[in-house]
């Protein structure tokens, strides 16, 4: 079992900056993939950024990848989500996700067992 937890959402003017955390714990060990997907009301779930946990290659939706960075601190087992220039459409609440069997991939949601609760992100125009 893995848990995660993300944080750091907020309120943020259009072309504004956010960081999301994400923390894992439990069997961390076999996260091989972590993630960060995102839903806004009324829109299907979609994938963001992704990061494979033992060779540190990170995967990104291509139209976020100028603007989104995920990172990984594997001595706290954090995750992040670096997001600039943020523009009202990035609104929602984005999740953290553990893939502990699977290849990793930014886009199979299928593929991640373990999700976080979310954290809202707003960005006003």
């Amino acid at each position: 079992q893995v848990h995660v937890a993300e944080s750091g959402g907020g309120t943020v003017q259009n072309g504004g900056s956010l960081r999301l955390s994400c923390a894992a714990s439990g069997n961390t060990g076999s996260s091989d993939c972590m993630g960060w997907f995102r839903q806004a009301p009324g829109k299907e779930r979609e994938g963001v950024a992704s990061i494979d946990t033992g060779s540190g290659s990170t995967f990104y939706d291509d139209s976020l990848k100028d603007r989104f960075t995920i990172s990984l601190d594997a001595t706290k087992n954090m995750v992040y989500l670096q997001m600039n220039a943020l523009t009202p459409e990035d609104s929602g609440t984005y999740y953290c996700a553990a893939n502990t069997h699977y290849m990793c991939t930014w886009y199979r949601a299928a593929d991640f067992e373990y999700w976080g609760r979310g954290t809202q992100v707003t960005v006003s125009s």
